[in-house]
Formats: C-alpha cells, sequence, structure tokens
C-alpha cells in the first residue's frame, strides 16, 4: 500500500518539484525532498492542515509566498518531468523514506552551516546543501506514521 494516495499526474508532478528542488545533489538529494512532500501531505498539521493531494501541497501559499521556492521562481519547475524523476517520485510515494528526511516538514539551502533550529523546529540532519528540519516532538504524530 502506498503511504499516500496519488495518480500518474501526481507522479509527474512531483518528480518535476523534486528535480527543480535538488537536481545538483542527485538523486538522493532529490529523494530528501520527496520525503517532505510526502511527510507534508501525510502531516496535516503545523503548517500544513488540510493539504489532501499533492498538487495542493507542490502549491500551497504561506505568508503570500508559494511555500516551494521553484514554483515561485520557476526554474526548471516548469520543464517536463523525465522518466528518473518519476521513478523516484513513484518511489517516495509508495514507500522511500530516510534520514535526514525521514519525518522532515522542511528543508532549505542556508549558503552557510544549517542552524540548529529553523522556525523553532529542530534540525535533522543535512546532505550537501540542505538542511533538513523535523517537527518538535508531539506537533505533528502523522509524520512519524507509516
Amino acid at each position: 500500500m502506498p503511504r499516500v494516495q496519488y495518480t500518474d499526474s501526481d507522479v509527474a508532478l512531483m518528480a518535476r518539484m523534486m528535480r527543480a528542488e535538488a537536481e545538483g545533489e542527485g538523486q538522493q538529494g532529490m529523494l530528501y525532498v520527496g520525503n517532505v512532500i510526502v511527510n507534508r501531505l501525510r502531516g496535516n498539521c503545523i503548517d500544513f492542515k488540510n493539504l489532501r493531494t499533492i498538487p495542493q501541497v507542490i502549491y500551497q501559499v504561506q505568508g503570500g509566498n508559494y511555500s516551494f521556492e521553484a514554483v515561485q521562481k520557476g526554474n526548471v519547475f516548469y520543464n517536463r518531468a523525465r522518466s528518473v524523476e518519476k521513478r523516484l517520485a513513484k518511489k517516495n510515494l509508495d514507500f522511500w523514506r530516510e534520514h535526514p528526511a525521514k519525518f522532515a516538514l522542511w528543508y532549505f539551502n542556508p549558503y552557510a552551516p544549517c542552524p540548529p533550529t529553523w522556525y523553532d523546529q529542530p534540525f535533522s540532519g543535512q546532505f550537501k546543501k540542505h538542511c533538513f528540519y523535523e517537527p518538535k516532538a508531539g506537533t505533528c504524530d502523522n509524520v512519524y506514521s507509516g
């Protein structure tokens, strides 16, 4: 059973986001971005309440801006998904989760050392240039299940 329900168009959209956000960090980096996308959908907590679909996660607006910089700025997000990214997205949607993004809801590239917290959420680890952050204990139990 997949971690979340999805369609072929969800796979393609998520694949585009993974590529746009982390192509420079290879397949592993793209998988970590995929973890965050699926965790936001499963979480239904904190900043990510009432998100029910992959498009709702990808196109979420917070504070007047899209949650993902790639949607806001465009870059490669508006290129079609390639088969390799689609395969990675499907892997995330079906089962794949790994540290440091296993339970992460946020990530960013600080262009400096990773801060110990991000908006008061604890640092869970780093992969190449991206820092990952999990929700505080007891604030988003759905992220830690399935």
